[in-house]
């Protein structure tokens, strides 16, 4: 490690109290919180697995009746089967309750999303060989999604985003039927702007229940809710576990952990800025994963005082304070090749190259849910209005998997169409790895056209 000399007024946890104090990655310190971040992991509470189980088995067994129970228990006390789905009225009352400011945002939004994800879909094809034979892959949606989109606070901070994000793709892929699951306020209503939301994104139902009940109901189907194919979209560790054991039954997105943030930033940065985008993941969960990784310890130490300072401002300063004190890491490294190294072995969620060149920088990164460029782009104008999904690989699984996108709603099937020519060229291989495999029954489906 080369020598680093630091301000003595400046010392590491020394001569001020921070809430986040770099660590170098060349100690044994450094190696170890790096170590901790990189096998990141968090435990479910078994009881919370068997809870989840048995709303599931409720909701199989009762259908509605489980869906009313649960609804009343936990969101709107006095909610009736009645109350099920969104009303046409609903509807109209929510367009009258927004201003055209929300829908001309909405409407970028909108537009942006469908423009980047349109390059995502495939085409079917095939093709022919000498021997006639024909082979092909059809492409195909899937007849219906479901969208899981979580309250908010009790209904008062809509997750409108989330709405548009595995909305607008299921459209793009050709999905018909769209049903929007989200729980009732108290009071038994949906937010004006996620209903619109979801309306302007081409949603054709909405139903109000949420968290593990809602997802069954869209796995498995009851009086009123017709099951879906493919259930997408973010939730609370009961949505999240309830989509992980519906899998098989339904297809869905991913198995999401708590949101995370990598950046990778020089001298050049502005700590300021640093220092916000990290507290832009931390403010979304105490559990939420921000990391800084810089070859500069000036910069390192200028965003841990950033930190203490922004942290104030922030109407969810206890949520962020406690995901940076328990997750929050600034690495100060060598140099960037090492940053990069340790961003590819993390797999991040959100990656942003706060560097002079983060175009030379690219190059070198091969794992993360999306990356952001430069200081211009932070992590937010990916959440909400640049056009990539937001639903993102979280806990390292970017390494191995993708972002929700069109895909996640399309299926393809081979086609296979052999003449009897070709039939004939490959009868006997088809038959000696039938036998091999002690198949005699397709050795004979093959022997008998010969």
């Amino acid at each position: 490690m080369r020598e680093i000399i630091l301000d003595p007024g400046l010392k590491m946890g020394k001569e001020k109290t921070v809430m986040l104090n770099p660590v170098f990655f060349d100690t044994e310190e450094g190696r170890t919180k790096t170590a901790a971040m990189l096998d990141r992991q968090f435990e479910i509470d078994p009881d919370i697995e068997n809870a989840v189980k048995d709303i599931l088995r409720k909701v199989r067994e009762s259908g509605d009746e489980a869906l009313v129970g649960y609804t009343r228990e936990f969101d709107c006390p006095h909610f009736e089967k009645a109350d099920m789905v969104v009303s046409a009225s609903e509807m109209d009352a929510a367009y009258s309750e927004v201003d055209g400011n929300f829908m001309r945002t909405v409407g970028k939004a909108i537009a942006n999303i469908t423009d980047f994800h349109r390059h995502q879909v495939p085409e079917s094809w095939f093709t022919t060989r000498e021997d006639g034979v024909f082979l092909g892959q059809m492409v195909n949606s899937v007849d219906a999604a479901g969208l899981y989109v979580p309250g908010g606070q009790g209904g008062e901070t809509p997750l409108v985003s989330s709405v548009l994000m595995n909305a607008v793709p299921a459209r793009i892929a050709g999905v018909k039927r769209l049903v929007m699951a989200t729980p009732p306020t108290r009071q038994g209503g949906i937010s004006p702007f996620l209903l619109v939301a979801a309306a302007e994104a081409g949603v054709t139902e909405i139903l109000k229940m949420g968290s593990a009940w809602a997802v069954g109901a869209m796995a498995y189907g009851t009086e009123t809710v017709e099951p879906v194919d493919v259930i997408v979209g973010p939730g609370n560790i009961f949505v999240t576990l309830a989509k992980k054991m519906v899998a098989g039954a339904v297809g869905i997105d991913m198995i999401a952990g708590p949101s995370e943030v990598l950046i990778i930033a020089d001298g050049k940065a502005v700590p300021g800025c640093v220092a916000a985008d990290l507290l832009s993941q931390a403010e979304h969960d105490s559990m939420a994963t921000s990391v800084l990784i810089t070859p500069s310890p000036d910069l390192a130490i200028a965003v841990s005082d950033e930190l203490s300072r922004q942290l104030g401002e922030l109407t969810r300063s206890e949520t962020a304070e406690k995901s940076l004190c328990d997750n929050g890491l600034l690495l100060v490294v060598d140099d960037l090749d090492t940053a990069a190294a340790i961003a590819n072995r993390f797999g991040a969620e959100h990656l942003e190259l706060m560097v002079e060149d983060p175009w030379g920088l690219l190059p070198r990164i091969r794992h993360a849910g999306a990356v952001f460029l430069g200081s211009h782009t932070p992590e937010p104008v990916g959440d909400y209005i640049a056009g990539p999904n937001h639903v993102l690989p979280t806990m390292g699984t970017a390494r191995f998997s993708s972002a929700l996108g069109v895909e996640t709603f399309l299926k393809r099937s081979s086609i296979i169409a052999y003449t009897r020519e070709a039939l004939m060229n490959d009868a006997e291989d088809v038959m000696r790895l039938a036998r091999i495999e002690g198949l005699t029954a397709h050795a004979e489906s093959i022997r008998k056209r010969m």
